[in-house]
């Protein structure tokens, strides 16, 4: 066993690039690569369009719950909506609050659209959840 005393503390914590592959969703393919504000934007659709705690691969802080919110009323959804994002976007280290929502409403849809303030700047973005 080493003795406490003896245990070296010189060393640095380097954050990795948050390079990735680029998803083109139109065309349903990769596309070359992307980093910064344009992976945390990938990063925000890809936790916003899987449905928590149905996929294994997975872990239970990944994605939001939307489905529980089928059949409810707006007055419930709206702020339930809001909720939801936040809870599931704030597990992201890089992304530092979501502010600015916005709600409207169409026959069984919700529309939010919001700020993501994140290390790389301010992402507008918007989701619609079926009702």
């Amino acid at each position: 066993m080493i003795p406490q005393n003896d245990i070296q503390e010189d060393f640095s914590i380097e954050e990795q690039a948050n390079k990735t592959y680029k998803l083109n969703t139109e065309k349903n393919i990769i596309e070359g690569m992307c980093d910064e504000a344009e992976a945390i934007k990938q990063t925000i659709y890809c936790i916003l369009n899987t449905e928590r705690f149905e996929h294994l691969i997975y872990s239970w802080d990944y994605g939001v719950e939307f489905k529980n919110l089928i059949g409810e009323k707006s007055t419930y959804v709206i702020p339930e909506v809001e909720r939801l994002i936040k809870e599931a976007l704030m597990q992201d280290d890089r992304i530092e609050d979501i502010t600015d929502f916005e709600f409207t409403q169409s026959k069984n849809t919700i529309t939010a659209k919001f700020k993501v303030i994140t290390q790389n700047g301010d992402i507008e973005m918007e989701k619609e959840v079926n009702i």
